[in-house]
């Protein structure tokens, strides 16, 4: 009888080895969207920055301010006034969902498909990353693709009055396309961890 430690010991092929080794054709990718990453992170600052600048009555900062929250085919806001204020608030933290969003995709795509990154220790790991899978990833993705609609659904709704219904339509029933899918990932993934018990009498019941 063969010693199971001397099985697993056991070298793996050429072949299968490098099929293996290609999943660190993905490290670009994440490394792409650090770039990513910190292009938000330059975007976030400026339009704070010219937020701050506005309400202390820089011109310059009021006029970026009034262009980025202008509807096309709308009148252009002149002032700033407490919807506008909240239009760009609405934008930064849109700005702060879609960077967690990279996130939960870089560390938990990384840890998941590439290779393991030995947190466990760490003071600072993410809770959720202690148990991530590609299962949980996916939830948790359609999770903040949710949450990033909602921004967006929320920014429409403040100037509901200057779009039309079939807009406002459109956009709620892409949101709620959102939800449904995210709904059903997570329902399957429970079918997938939780199989549902067969009857006794059922063919494909255990024995």
């Amino acid at each position: 009888m063969k010693d199971p430690q001397q099985k697993s010991s056991r070298k793996i092929g050429i072949l299968p080895n490098l099929i293996f080794m290609s999943r660190w054709l993905q490290l670009p990718l994440y490394l792409g969207l650090i770039l990513a990453q910190c292009v938000y992170v330059y975007h976030f600052w400026v339009e704070l920055s010219d937020l701050i600048g506005a309400a202390l009555g820089n011109a310059s900062s009021l006029e970026h301010i009034l262009d980025a929250v202008a509807i096309a085919g709308s009148p252009r806001p002149d002032k700033l006034n407490e919807q506008t204020i909240m239009l760009v608030v609405l934008a930064l933290i849109d700005v702060v969902m879609i960077s967690n969003l990279l996130i939960m995709v870089i560390v938990g795509g990384y840890e998941t498909f590439v290779s393991r990154m030995n947190l466990e220790s760490h003071p600072d790991q993410p809770e959720w990353l202690s148990h991530v899978n590609a299962s949980v990833l996916k939830v948790k993705l359609a999770t903040a693709i949710i949450g990033i609609s909602s921004i967006h659904l929320l920014k429409t709704f403040i100037n509901a009055n200057l779009y039309d219904a079939k807009t406002l339509l459109a956009q709620t029933g892409i949101h709620l396309t959102f939800l449904v899918s995210a709904m059903a990932i997570a329902y399957c993934d429970k079918l997938m961890a939780h199989p549902v018990p067969q009857p006794p009498d059922s063919p494909d019941a255990p024995h």
